[in-house]
């Protein structure tokens, strides 16, 4: 039986636009209170400006006030087993935990799961951050 998060993420996906690569990809993102929030791929003639789906379905969690993620599937149309890029898995660095769980559709009954510290080890953080400027101000520091 396919995870419904999955199905969520193939029914957003259908709603994509992509006049250039024709690759289509939703995203079906779970909350700690349990809402669901879906986004899909829209391209742009300048790639650059294109959003993914999972910065689509973030950013309308993030605007209903939810800041607190548990769970996201993936699907492109394709059903290749498609994961978020780079960019994608730190934003979502910025609002769930290393065991935070990525859903990839590769087709039928089949899904892989990961979690997010397996797709994005030594991730950016704000303790990240804050080590490092610790860090140039004691080598900037004469007097240590």
């Amino acid at each position: 039986m396919t995870d419904d998060l999955v199905e969520r993420a193939r029914e957003a996906l259908e709603a994509a636009y992509v006049p250039y690569s024709e690759y289509r990809v939703g995203a079906a993102l779970r909350t700690a209170d349990g809402s669901v929030y879906v986004g899909c791929n829209i391209e742009n003639a300048n790639y650059s400006n294109s959003l993914h789906a999972e910065e689509v379905a973030i950013a309308e969690a993030v605007k209903d006030g939810q800041e607190r993620f548990e769970r996201i599937a993936v699907a492109s149309g394709a059903r290749d087993g498609v994961t978020p890029c780079g960019m994608c898995r730190q934003t979502l660095a910025e609002f769930a935990d290393a065991d935070f769980e990525v859903v990839c559709d590769e087709g039928g009954d089949e899904a892989t799961t990961y979690t997010l510290s397996e797709l994005l080890p030594n991730t950016i953080s704000l303790e990240t951050l804050s080590a490092a400027e610790a860090k140039r101000a004691t080598d900037d520091d004469p007097e240590s």
